[in-house]
């Protein structure tokens, strides 16, 4: 049985006991509510990273086993030019190469986006070396048993994974590249766009219907590619932090895109969200991906000495002591210029997920789903694959006949 079909015999079996807490958006009932335009699931760092080590085949494939559509290589350069997947340029995080002394001499500082950072670049390895090391998880309370155990993939060996699981699965299975900080890789002389395309072009993927979205923090870049390919473009938006009222915080280096840095240009990331900044977007790209917040914000239940209180008494302040606000109009004023709307990161820890939330991951996703977005980042694809299911039986009757039925449920997510 197909796996999508048991889980949603599962929930209906429960008889959907989990319910969005979040208060509903105002939206076209008729519009992205059918099985064959569901929400894209897109696996954050591979769509298992909140259980094996980001970037690695092994992430990669579970993702796609839990149900991920895409998922996500972040891409950096090598010394001699290949392209790996890697959250940052800097291996020292997400990697053992700390604790190789081989590689000792390699520490060092460099300037990555204006700011001082020390680590192991991937610039400073060939793709040989990088075949020594071994992923590590990145976030500390997640599960480490699987530190050491699995090698960093380049981006061809990602696509030829997806390929094949295409076929395995019977089902369309795309990739999500990020350049990741392409101003910097520009300016060490490994230029991350042609390289991309190459490969692309190589695996037969550089075209407008190929399964592959392309986004980046940066717009230069996204416009230089516009006109070199016709694959799909995302316009990722970032911010600092969230501030105790539920507005953003745009604390350097979170502020703006860092080739606005360079070339002097004024504003900050939330002015490409407003109805003139999503405009320009429309120029050169196809949708956004903004961070959660800017689409669903949320602010402190209480606050004291204007900081958030600790409303749970756990003795810490986290997501569960905010409160879910009104959705903004950041997702219909892209919808109205026809882009798309990808947000991240939904992640499933309980410190991860605001007190409107009672706690369940589930809810978040429903909320947004809700919201009308048209895909979302996630580190538990199994968890946004869930959601997705429920959303879809409460909206679309075709799809639950078709599960009661057993028959195929078609979904066209492209």
């Amino acid at each position: 049985m197909n796996r999508l079909k048991s889980l949603c015999s599962a929930l209906l079996g429960l008889g959907l006991l989990l319910t969005a807490a979040a208060p509903a958006a105002a939206h076209d009932e008729g519009a992205r509510r059918r099985a064959d335009n569901a929400p894209l699931v897109i696996g954050h760092r591979g769509g298992a990273s909140g259980y094996l080590p980001e970037h690695t085949l092994e992430a990669y494939a579970l993702g796609i086993e839990l149900g991920a559509d895409y998922i996500e290589p972040d891409l950096v350069a090598t010394k001699d030019g290949h392209l790996i997947a890697r959250h940052e340029p800097n291996l020292i995080d997400t990697t053992n190469v700390k604790s190789l002394p081989q590689f000792a001499e390699r520490r060092r500082t460099v300037m990555l986006d204006g700011v001082p950072t020390d680590g192991f670049f991937a610039s400073d390895f060939t793709l040989d070396e990088i075949k020594q090391l071994r992923a590590v998880q990145s976030f500390p309370e997640r599960d480490q048993s699987f530190n050491g155990k699995f090698q960093i993939p380049t981006l061809v060996e990602v696509i030829e994974l997806a390929k094949r699981k295409s076929r395995e699965e019977d089902r369309r299975i795309g990739i999500y590249p990020e350049t990741k900080h392409p101003t910097y890789h520009q300016g060490i002389g490994l230029p991350l766009e042609d390289r991309l395309l190459g490969v692309l072009g190589r695996a037969g993927w550089n075209h407008r219907n190929a399964p592959v979205f392309i986004q980046s923090f940066e717009t230069a870049n996204l416009r230089y590619l516009r006109t070199k390919t016709s694959v799909r473009l995302i316009q990722l938006v970032d911010a600092n932090d969230v501030k105790p009222d539920g507005s953003l915080d745009f604390t350097k280096p979170y502020d703006k895109p860092y080739d606005w840095v360079v070339s002097n240009r004024d504003g900050l990331f939330a002015d490409l969200l407003t109805p003139r900044g999503l405009q320009e977007v429309k120029g050169y790209a196809d949708g956004i991906g903004p961070w959660k917040p800017y689409l669903i914000p949320s602010a402190c239940k209480s606050v004291q000495n204007g900081a958030c209180a600790d409303v749970t008494g756990d003795g810490v302040v986290d997501e569960r002591d905010r409160v879910l606000l009104p959705p903004t109009d950041v997702i219909a004023n892209a919808h109205k210029l026809g882009l798309l709307v990808h947000p991240y990161t939904f992640r499933s820890e309980q410190k991860r997920l605001t007190g409107t939330f009672e706690g369940n991951a589930v809810n978040e996703y429903l909320a947004f789903y809700e919201a009308g977005v048209d895909g979302l980042f996630s580190d538990f694809a199994d968890t946004a694959v869930a959601a997705r299911a429920m959303f879809l039986l409460k909206h679309d009757p075709d799809y639950a006949r078709c599960l009661v039925n057993g028959r195929r449920c078609e979904r066209n997510n492209d």
